[in-house]
Order: structure tokens, then sequence, then C-alpha cells
């Protein structure tokens, strides 16, 4: 796209947009932004950080947000305060990491201005807080705070728990006073798929949902608190020890219907889960920062791991686990290895042989079989498993079939359920091989881990496997004749 036409089409843009380098330095405005500050043109920003356009009362958390976007995270629609023309408004922000040849490079974000609408909904009456000020006050951090900063002001505007900044200096507070606590982050998974497809409404109420219902489930020994996007925090006085946490959650993930549960909105329902990684002060660290450092460690351990799990700290077993960066590989770098690799082979079985490991390690799978057009099961990495399911075709009405159990398919695949089960499968992403109306296969990604949930990235690299796959076979088969 020529840069003129990309810049009217941001130009036409009501929200403000705004890209910044890998030091959250301005490389450029639309005109949304510069409107909204009153600047004439983006010279006085450029090159420039927030803090030396002292715009924010508050600069930390909007710095710790850019810093996480920066090493990969994306955010959305995370409340914050700015200043205009000397006016304090109230805005909603989100960012994402801008990538060159699968590195970042800066990041880009967006906000709009709710100002208006936080009064509209103040003056109506409706109040989404889901802690009263007495529920903070017993607290003598909140205490403390001066009687003119109303509670509902400490408290996040969308899901009423408390909100980011209060959160975080709650947590300091604790740690000087020497108060043993656990301090939790959970992140709910596939959030950004949940807006996509059912759209920002159910987004909103889905972290409403869970918010609400953790605060409630904690009442009495535990605040929610919420960091930002789709992660909340909870500090938890009562559950420090590891055995004590590890039955914390293993009821939050099991019989209290909080962190794992069906949300039903309008019509229809969505299966939500979460992530977390738990972290207990003093015993496991006795500052902020390594507190912080270390629940982030163990928060990303469980999202290797395939999320919708739990994580808790351990010393001899996390003290050397580095964060492993989700932004370590773009999609556009893990086509080119699918390539590269099917490449190398001469045949199907050579090719799946050579990117059984790559997939293995990248999708973090257990196993990879291939059914045949005959219906047959076939494991690469091992000649002797071989299994009839040509009931398969039954399941695939689409190209691409992804589920966190086995029970759809037990109803609608007798034959490929049985199969899957005795292998030891819990969960898969099968995508049709073909062209047109053409399918030679299927590729069926196994994990034996239940309640995988598929990410859109991962069904995406195995759409483009699959029909990488059936040019290859199309043309092993045009040089055979």
């Amino acid at each position: 796209m020529k840069d003129e036409i990309f810049h009217q089409i941001i130009d036409a843009a009501q929200d403000c947009i705004f890209w910044k380098d890998d030091q959250r330095r301005f490389a450029g405005v639309n005109r949304a932004f510069l409107e909204f500050y009153g600047f004439p043109g983006e010279d006085v920003l450029i090159g420039r950080n927030d803090e030396e356009m002292g715009w924010h009362s508050d600069p930390g958390p909007f710095q710790s947000d850019e810093l996480r976007v920066l090493e990969g995270k994306s955010t959305y629609r995370v409340h914050g305060k700015c200043v205009v023309k000397g006016e304090e408004r109230d805005i909603v922000a989100s960012k994402r990491p801008l990538y060159e040849d699968g590195r970042i490079v800066g990041l880009v974000g967006s906000f709009s201005d709710v100002t208006d609408y936080m009064k509209k909904r103040t003056s109506r009456g409706r109040d989404a807080s889901v802690y009263t000020e007495a529920d903070l006050r017993r607290y003598p951090f909140f205490d403390r705070i001066p009687d003119r900063i109303r509670p509902g002001e400490m408290l996040d505007p969308l899901t009423g728990v408390v909100s980011r900044g209060y959160m975080l200096d709650f947590a300091r507070s604790l740690i000087a006073e020497g108060t043993p606590f656990s301090f939790s982050i959970i992140d709910l998974d596939n959030f950004k798929y949940i807006n996509d497809t059912y759209g920002h409404r159910a987004g909103d109420l889905v972290l409403m949902d869970i918010a609400g219902k953790l605060a409630a489930y904690t009442k009495g020994y535990g605040i929610v608190g919420r960091f930002g996007g789709d992660e909340l925090l909870l500090i938890n006085f009562r559950d420090v020890t590891y055995d004590e946490r590890k039955a914390f959650f293993e009821e939050l993930y099991g019989p209290s219907d909080v962190l794992r549960k069906e949300i039903a909105i309008d019509d229809f329902s969505i299966f939500v889960t979460a992530t977390a990684g738990c972290v207990a002060c003093p015993g496991d660290a006795g500052n902020y920062d390594d507190l912080f450092m270390k629940m982030d460690k163990v928060l990303y351990r469980g999202k290797d791991k395939g999320r919708n799990c739990y994580i808790i700290y351990v010393e001899e077993k996390h003290r050397d686990l580095e964060i492993r960066k989700i932004a370590r590989r773009g999609i556009q770098a893990n086509m080119q290895s699918i390539i590269r690799r099917l490449e190398s082979g001469n045949s199907l079985e050579s090719r799946l042989q050579t990117l059984w490991p790559f997939l293995k390690s990248e999708l973090r799978l257990s196993a990879m079989y291939y059914v045949d057009r005959e219906g047959i099961l076939h494991d690469p990495a091992d000649p002797g498993i071989v299994r009839e399911v040509k009931d398969i075709s039954d399941l695939m009405t689409e190209e691409i079939f992804a589920d966190h159990t086995l029970e759809n398919i037990r109803q609608i695949s007798p034959a490929l359920y049985a199969a899957l089960a005795d292998l030891g499968t819990e969960a898969v992403l099968i995508a049709a091989v073909g062209t047109g109306s053409v399918t030679d296969g299927y590729l069926i990604c196994a994990v034996s881990q239940s309640q995988r949930l598929w990410q859109e990235n991962e069904c995406g690299l195995i759409y483009f496997l699959a029909k990488e796959l059936a040019a290859r076979m199309r043309l092993d088969e045009a040089e055979k004749t």
C-alpha cells in the first residue's frame, strides 16, 4: 500500500492513533490525535515519549504498559487519565507490538475519550462497583486514603474491581508492612478471539463476569484488581503456603465455577478459561520487583503449557526459568520454517517426519497423525500405529476442526474417537489436506492435556501447512506422470 493512501486511511479514523519506536518515542500520529491535543502538527512530539510530553498525572501505568507491549504483550481498552489543555480526561487505550522480520521494532496504539460516557454513567446512577467503601477501608492502605477520594475512583470503571494503580500500591504497602499474602495474575484465555468472534460487548461481559465471580469467591480474605485488558490481579491473605495455594486453585478451576465455565450471553454461550501465575510474599519474594518478575515467569510458563492452568512458583523448579517471549517468532517466520522443511522432503512421509520436531516444539503437541484418502490413520514417527478412521469425513464439514475435548468427535465420528482415545489424545486440531473440492487426507495435531485451547495463530499455521502439503502432493503426482 502506498504511504499516501495509508495516511489517508489512518487520518480518516475517529480514534486517536499513534505509533512509537522501541524506545517508546513517538514516530507518528493521525489527525484525530493532533486535534485531540490541539497540536498544529506532529513535529512537536516526534522523538519524544509520554513523560517528556507531561500529559499524564500518573505516568507509571502507561510506561509499564508500553514496556510490556515491547516484550510482545498486547493490551486492550485499558482505562487511564491524561491531561488535555489543562483538563484531566478519561481515556481507554489499546496497544500492540510492531514487528519487522520477526523482531519487535516499536508499538502502535489507539485511544478514545470516554470522559462524557463516565459522567453520564455516574449521573444515571449506574454503578458496576464490586467493592463498597466498607470492603476497602477494612484494610489500612485504603483507610489511609483521604476521604475526598471516593471509593468509586479507586475502582476499574468496567469491572468494578480495584483499579491497577491502587492495586499495585496496595501490594507495595503490604510488602513494606511485612504482611504475608499470595499475589496472582490471571489472564483470560483467547480473549481476542472472543472479541473478534462475538464482539467487544461480549468480551466486556465475560471480563465483568469473571472479575465479579472471583471477587465474590474471595470476599473476606482477598481483593481482586484489574491489571489491564484481560488480566486480573488477586491478593489473597488466607492461602499463603504452597499446599494452601494449591488447594485454593484446585477449587477455583473446579467446583467453584469461576475460572473454567460456560458464560451465557444473549442466545449463545462462551466457554471461558484462564491461565494464572501465583507467588507468595515474603516466602518467594521480599520486594515488589522480584515478586512481579516471578509472577510473570510462572504466568508465561502456564501459557507455554497450553493455557487453562495455574502455576505456583517453586524456587527449585522456576528459579532459572526464562520468560518465553510471545514475540520470539512471528507467524511469517513460522510459515517460512514450514516451507523450508517441506522442501527438504521428497515424499509425504519424509516431509511429515521433518516437520514433526518443529510442530511438536512450536505447538506443544504430544503426537501428530495423518489420515490418508482411504481413511487410515498413520503416525509418521511410529510406523506401527495404524487405525481405520473412515468416519473422520463426517466430522470435517469445514477445513479446520479444533476442540478442547473429544466429546464432539465421540458423537459424530465414533471410530475416530476410539482411535484417538486409545492413543491417549484428549484435544485435537484437525486440518483437511486438499485443494478445491478434493480432499487428499487430514492432518491431526494431538495433545494429551485435557481442555487445551487452540490459539488463532495455531489454527492459521496448521491451515497453511495443510494447503502447502496439498500443493506439493499435486506436484509430486504431476512429476510421476
